[in-house]
């Protein structure tokens, strides 16, 4: 699956995971080393996210029920601590630099293809 931001007319994730149940949630990016460019983890519901135990940064979107981006969090630090995003329905996690390398803004919409 793909994220596009239609707002911006560009694609944010060329290969998305989903972590749509418990355990995925739960797991999310931990245990791994890294995310390549172009790959994404969509945390399906999820208004809040922790980086405890991660070994690298990461971007993060936060997005409504209807697609919305919410919240951005750029470069978010391994072991920075937990953020929240009351009005998000779900978060979308990227490589450290995606927000600014596509140009992400709050307000925009994304679509899933």
């Amino acid at each position: 699956m793909k994220v596009i931001n239609k707002t911006a007319n560009n694609v944010l994730v060329e290969k998305l995971e989903i972590a749509n149940n418990s355990f995925l949630r739960m797991k999310g990016l931990l245990g791994r080393k890294s995310m390549e460019e172009g790959e994404g983890l969509h945390i399906i519901p999820c208004n809040n996210i922790h980086s405890w135990f991660m070994k690298f940064e990461f971007d993060a979107i936060f997005i409504d029920k209807k697609n919305k981006i919410k919240f951005l969090i750029e470069k978010m630090p391994p072991n920075g601590g937990v953020k929240f995003c009351f009005s998000a329905y779900s978060v979308i996690e990227l490589p450290a630099g995606a927000i600014a390398k596509t140009n992400v803004k709050i307000g925009d919409e994304v679509e899933f293809i």
